[in-house]
């Protein structure tokens, strides 16, 4: 049996006040509407669900049974809508980002909590990567990406820097006094193949044979490193907790950048209003 949801509505409101005119104000339609919607629904279900007194509406047996079923679920329906409303009675919205996981864990997700607080509407659904991510194929709204900025087909907003410096274990930490130290270590890389290369000339040393292991995330190798599998050249913005907490030990000052992070978007993307104040909320944050 397909009953109108209308007319289903429309009973339970009447059952409720007894009152086919209270029921009309409470729902904002005419009295007329109620009534016409109620008959149609006896008519359907083939019974009778008020007796109509001179003074108002009397339940029968069948509008009895009837009554607490829909009450519960109607109910139930509200207390389910109620969730996607902020405090401000706005609709919830699903904001779905892919970032590299580095950023995701070292940056993103300790600040996490002010976003949530700051924008309850916003139903934040986060995916981590190593940098390789397709927008469309994986339904995102937003990657942030480490690089230069330039993928085809997105727009893309520079977030922050994140210069890279060796960082190592404790218990290396004390062989390795200056930077041809770095000789007699193993050199763990990521795919980026030249940044050692390059991180040795900025320290003006001749770049020796490189041996150690390759990642593919910077989260892995700052464990490995911190593990004492050997150095890796880590962004040291990244990796702050681990750096406080002892676990990894930067040895020394010289930096290089090979990239910064970016907020990137399909240019056929429309923004959403969730779009738009994780935007603001990123830029402001990383401002500071």
């Amino acid at each position: 049996m397909h009953l109108p949801l209308n007319a289903l509505r429309a009973f339970e409101v009447s059952a409720r006040l007894l009152s086919f005119t209270r029921a009309a104000a409470e729902l904002n339609v005419t009295q007329a509407a109620i009534s016409q919607q109620v008959k149609n629904l006896e008519e359907r279900m083939g019974v009778q669900l008020f007796r109509r007194l001179p003074r108002g509406l009397a339940l029968t047996a069948e509008g009895i049974a009837l009554l607490p079923v829909l009450a519960e679920s109607f109910g139930r329906i509200g207390s389910v809508l109620e969730q996607f409303q902020d405090s401000r009675g706005r609709s919830r919205e699903v904001l779905t980002v892919g970032a590299v996981g580095t950023f995701a864990v070292g940056w993103l997700i300790p600040r996490l909590r002010d976003f949530q607080q700051a924008h309850p509407f916003v139903d934040f659904r986060l995916f981590t990567n190593n940098n390789r991510v397709d927008i469309a194929g994986e339904g995102l709204d937003y990657a942030i990406r480490f690089g230069d900025g330039a993928w085809h087909g997105t727009d893309a907003e520079a977030l922050l820097e994140a210069p890279l410096s060796p960082m190592c274990s404790p218990a290396l930490a004390p062989y390795l006094r200056e930077p041809a130290d770095l000789g007699n270590q193993m050199l763990l890389r990521s795919y980026r193949s030249d940044e050692w290369a390059i991180w040795f000339a900025a320290a003006e040393e001749a770049c020796p044979v490189l041996r150690g292991s390759v990642f593919d995330s910077s989260l892995t190798m700052a464990e490995a490193a911190a593990q004492g599998a050997g150095v890796a050249l880590l962004p040291a913005r990244m990796f702050n907790r681990e750096l406080q907490q002892g676990r990894l030990i930067r040895p020394f000052d010289v930096e290089i950048s090979s990239g910064s992070y970016w907020l990137t978007r399909l240019k056929s993307k429309q923004v959403t209003p969730a779009m738009q104040v994780f935007q603001e909320w990123l830029h402001h944050a990383a401002a500071q």
